[in-house]
């Protein structure tokens, strides 16, 4: 990597609010260019946050479950991001719903950082520019949690840029029948049932997960799915998502699964770049492993790739 990529990224380490603030506006700014694909990349390769995605329809609580949980990791001394990916404007391109109106942050608190970010091309998933963030995020803050849409794809997208993915489910509200047809079990490491001071409803809808997964999880996996009940506003069961969390993450260190799994999402991300903008035609044309092999990160491949398909298809 360069020096200049070393330099920003040290900057972007003791920088705080604003330095961060900054190197996510070049995300547009320099979009393609060099100098920011040896940014991200080396914020890849050197980050060593951990990513949260909470996903679920809307509704469900999810950010008054983000606000316990920066409450919570703020507590333990951890520096927290948050970015949470809204539905975008279809007049202006940008965040529709501005999640950052529904967080209580300390504006003064310089571990912590909202930003919010539109789904742009994607229904209710996560764009190129919310991906790059996440690699910013991880490079600059202990923890970092991204908040999804909850329509659409958005349930499987996170699932490609994270590293623990809770799933969020509403008590009364048939969430776990309709995951279960959608495939969406087989996807989350944690499942939340939030609202649990509804009381025999919170319980009927743990229940049914529970039922739910015994049918869609393989009995060989060794990482057992926990159902946890919480009620973020009565900040009840949260200590408990804690825990489970940060189980979460050590199994993936001690199992070695947590690196696996972070190179097949760089995979996935440069597949989906090329299939998102060039189509199944752009995408027969480019072998991702070795285009990412040779480029030695997925920005750098990002932009090798963009560069050599605009020329051969004639986009420039």
């Amino acid at each position: 990597m360069s020096d200049g990529a070393g330099e920003a990224l040290a900057l972007l380490r003791q920088g705080g609010k604003l330095a961060l603030s900054r190197a996510l506006s070049r995300l547009e700014a320099e979009e393609g260019s060099a100098g920011l694909a040896a940014l991200l990349d080396l914020a890849v390769s050197e980050g060593s946050g951990r990513a949260l995605g909470l996903t679920g329809p809307p509704g469900v609580g999810k950010s008054t479950l983000t606000n316990a949980l920066i409450r919570g990791f703020r507590a333990g001394g951890d520096t927290v991001g948050v970015l949470a990916v809204d539905p975008s404007s279809r007049l202006t391109g940008g965040a529709l719903l501005g999640d950052r109106t529904r967080l209580a942050t300390d504006p003064e608190d310089q571990g912590i950082f909202v930003r919010s970010m539109a789904a742009r091309d994607r229904l209710g998933g996560l764009s190129d520019h919310a991906i790059a963030a996440i690699a910013l995020f991880r490079a600059a803050r202990d923890q970092v949690i991204v908040e999804s849409v909850g329509i659409g794809q958005s349930e499987a997208d996170v699932a490609f840029a994270v590293d623990t993915l809770v799933l969020c489910i509403q008590p009364g509200s048939g969430d776990s029948l309709q995951f279960m047809k959608a495939g969406v079990m087989e996807l989350p490491d944690i499942i939340v049932v939030t609202k649990a001071d509804m009381g025999a409803a919170a319980a009927r809808a743990k229940s049914d997960v529970e039922g739910a997964l015994s049918l869609s999880r393989l009995a060989s996996q060794d990482w057992t799915v926990p159902v946890l009940t919480v009620s973020a506003a009565e900040d009840k069961g949260t200590a408990e998502l804690m825990q489970a969390i940060a189980r979460h993450q050590a199994y993936l260190t001690s199992s070695g699964k947590g690196a696996t799994r972070y190179l097949a999402q760089q995979r996935d991300w440069v597949a989906d770049f090329v299939q998102t903008r060039y189509g199944r035609a752009g995408a027969s044309l480019v072998d991702v492993p070795a285009r990412l092999s040779l480029a030695g990160g997925p920005f750098a491949a990002m932009a090798d790739i963009r560069a050599d398909l605009d020329r051969r298809l004639g986009l420039v």
